[in-house]
């Protein structure tokens, strides 16, 4: 520290005499700090107590809110630097204080140095070119040594900035340059600004100047970022690629000292930031005279930090733009780029394509996630390379984005580019991708709209097949805006209890004796009407709303089966389906246990139904879900049984005590000899595997028949009854008893 401050000290700095004047031989910095952690505050000062800077001491100041701090500043003005938190009252308070310093307060001189103590957050680029920001720092950085040096070069600033707005006119031209620095974008442009600005600080023409920045060790980490007049052709190459020794020497020799150099006919200029050392090199026919050389320390000091900020910024716009696996366009960068052509002569000549490849989830899986990324990575390049002036972006995980010329963009073309293997860790991997597209011309609002759409019709296409596409159509909207306004419902129906249960018998086909009753959901719309189960279950699924209608479903049958058996019917059971969502959510178990406890149900009087796809979908899961409900003595039967593709010996595992024969066999029972053989096979499953069977849908005499003769003793149908309201469930149940 000591080296490091002697070298610092060898600058030279304007007079301080006045501001000795001004504060006698107590002469202080006045640093204050804004922040509302009062920890924040004690350790900045506990860090720097005792510590002087440019031989002051320090007089630390303290508020802790954006309000406190104007009312403050309004009454002390003299302050040096303002350790300025970022987020305080609000996530843009520390940016609307320096707001207020600067435009409102007026105060120009006062260094500002913003503190964050959220890793990766950053002002906004538009608000460090708008506002003199000195720097910026995580509050984990500032170590001691750290929170010298930063508040070192801050004071610096300030001082110099005093000295020179008492008696120098390059100050406003300093200001000015800062301000249009900050406005120009990426290492490159920000250097050939401080190029520009210098020469005119100095009254130069713009030529002969040399930025050179170290990116590594020795001269190959030296390269040219910007150049003007004989120089401008060494731009992105190396340090020892320019042909005039003279200059190399100036600029290793600031580069290894660390140091401004002034010779004669040239000055060197060294721009010290993060990491990173950035060496100025100029041709001068004239000697700098010693009051431009302060202008000179100013605006280095001034324009470090502003390169500092320039590389953070470029490193966020890529990271905000830029996917980090494949470097493609993100989806931002994508809906950019819609806009642009949203808002551009090319508008009606454009497609839009969402590309999703199919079944990534198990290829990811069974290969591994390294494996993963390689196989996008491939995708990402291909797509690339045989997409010839379109834009290729990722948008998520498995889904890439492409934008180009109606021409370019078909079906046929993307789905040649999954036509061949790819090669990944030298395997051959066969993939079929499916795809979604949007014609521009047929576009209404923003990008956000369009990639709105043309995920429309990537769903669609998924709903018919892998590997298929789909183009949007205006019918889509009105499918999804139909859609939305059924679950608007639903979620109000549900609240305002205009659901309801109706329950449909199950008997003995033989006897007609009730057995059961199944619950099955019921909503009327406001104007009536019943709107079908197969329209607002599956939206209730997916919306996640089918766990607590599915739970009061329970109760409410629980209550049901009570009351049935209080009317002197205990042996009816009561049939309650489950959706999967419901099934798998974790408090499945105790929901069922507590709709048991709270009504005082008969456990095995109760029978869950789940679908066969349920039961076949995960082996260990679904066996460890059914043996709690065995222990708890609840029944289980599978509904729909036949219609997927059930494994045997997975079903031979599970503890199950019923199968229902789907209707779609017993409509056409008597006449498709097909249809007679699955419902044949399902009962004599049934009974080797020592499990309950009932048939569902039974509309016809002749089809109990059938089914009464292949040994099924349960039917549920319209021949029996039709779903029923409670009260009309048992007057029904009363009329069978008085038959009997």
């Amino acid at each position: 520290m000591t080296d490091l401050l002697a070298a610092d000290d060898e600058l030279v700095f304007a007079p301080e005499g006045d501001d000795d004047v001004e504060h006698g031989a107590a002469a202080v910095w006045r640093v204050l700090i804004v922040d509302d952690d009062q920890d924040v505050h004690a350790s900045t000062e506990l860090a720097l107590k005792g510590t002087p800077i440019l031989g002051r001491p320090l007089e630390f100041l303290h508020t802790y809110s954006a309000a406190e701090t104007v009312q403050f500043l309004r009454r002390e003005q003299d302050i040096s630097v303002i350790l300025l938190d970022v987020v305080m009252e609000s996530e843009n308070a520390g940016l609307n204080l320096v707001h207020i310093i600067r435009e409102e307060l007026g105060l120009q001189e006062t260094r500002i140095v913003l503190r964050t103590g959220q890793p990766g957050y950053a002002p906004e680029i538009q608000a460090i070119r708008d506002y003199d920001i000195n720097d910026y720092k995580t509050k984990s950085e500032l170590t001691h040594t750290r929170l010298y040096t930063t508040l070192t070069v801050a004071i610096r600033s300030y001082d110099q900035i005093r000295a020179i707005n008492a008696n120098r006119r390059g100050l406003d031209m300093i200001v000015r340059a800062s301000g249009e620095l900050m406005e120009l974008r990426g290492i490159q442009g920000f250097a050939a600004g401080v190029i520009t600005q210098l020469a005119a600080l100095l009254r130069l023409p713009p030529e002969g100047l040399i930025c050179a920045q170290e990116n590594g060790s020795g001269d190959d980490g030296v390269q040219v970022v910007a150049a003007g007049g004989k120089f401008s052709g060494l731009i992105n190459q190396s340090i020892r690629d320019i042909p005039d020794r003279v200059v190399r020497e100036h600029l290793n020799r600031a580069l290894a000292s660390g140091k401004n150099q002034y010779d004669q006919g040239s000055t060197t200029l060294l721009l010290n930031g993060s990491g990173r050392r950035i060496a100025v090199y100029l041709e001068s026919t004239h000697a700098i005279e010693e009051i431009d050389r302060h202008l000179l320390e100013v605006f280095c000091t001034n324009i470090a930090a502003g390169f500092e900020n320039t590389a953070l910024f470029s490193r966020l716009q890529n990271i905000a733009y830029v996917d980090a696996l494949t470097s493609l366009p993100n989806r931002v960068r994508f809906l950019q780029c819609i806009d642009e052509r949203l808002q551009g002569n090319r508008k009606n000549e454009s497609t839009v394509a969402l590309v999703d490849i199919d079944e990534f989830a198990e290829t990811n899986d069974a290969l591994g996630h390294k494996f993963g990324d390689k196989l996008l990575l491939a995708v990402a390049l291909r797509l690339r390379d045989r997409m010839p002036g379109a834009i290729v972006a990722r948008i998520a995980g498995d889904t890439f984005g492409i934008l180009g010329e109606v021409s370019v963009v078909t079906p046929a073309a993307l789905s040649a580019v999954f036509a061949d293997p790819f090669i990944v860790d030298e395997q051959e991997i066969v993939i079929s991708a499916t795809q979604g597209y949007l014609l521009l011309r047929e576009a209404d609002g923003s990008s956000a709209d369009a990639l709105k759409n043309t995920n429309l019709a990537l769903k669609r296409a998924k709903s018919r097949h892998r590997g298929e596409h789909s183009f949007f159509t205006r019918d889509m909207n009105v499918e999804i805006e139909e859609r939305v306004k059924l679950l608007h419902g639903l979620r109000s129906a549900f609240d305002n209890e205009r659901l309801f249960l109706m329950y449909q018998p199950q008997v003995r086909i033989e006897s007609g004796e009730p057995v059961g009753v199944e619950a099955l959901i019921r909503w009327r719309g406001d104007d009536g009407r019943f709107i079908p189960p197969d329209r607002f279950i599956p939206l209730a699924e997916h919306s996640g709303l089918i766990v607590n209608i599915g739970n009061w479903v329970m109760r409410l049958a629980c209550y049901e089966q009570v009351k049935i058996a209080a009317a002197g019917f205990p042996n009816v059971q009561m049939a309650v389906n489950v959706s999967l969502a419901q099934f798998r959510h974790q408090d499945f178990i105790n929901q069922v246990r507590s709709a048991l406890a709270d009504t005082g149900a008969v456990a095995h009087q109760i029978e869950l139904e789940i679908t066969e796809s349920m039961a076949m979908e995960d082996a260990d899961f679904v066996a460890g879900k059914l043996n709690e409900l065995a222990q708890l003595g609840v029944k289980v039967a599978i509904d729909d049984f036949g219609t997927g593709f059930s494994s045997l010996s997975y079903l031979q595992r599970l503890r199950v005590d019923r199968l229902k024969i789907d209707r779609s066999f017993v409509k056409d029972l008597c006449t498709n000899q097909r249809c007679r053989q699955v419902a044949e096979m399902v009962i004599q499953l049934s009974r080797k595997l020592g499990l309950g069977v009932i048939a569902e849908g039974v509309e016809e005499a002749d089809q109990a028949k059938v089914l009464l003769g292949l040994g099924c003793p349960d039917a549920q149908g319209y021949l029996y009854a039709r779903p029923m309201e409670p009260e009309a469930l048992h007057d029904w149940l009363a009329e069978r008893r008085a038959r009997g």
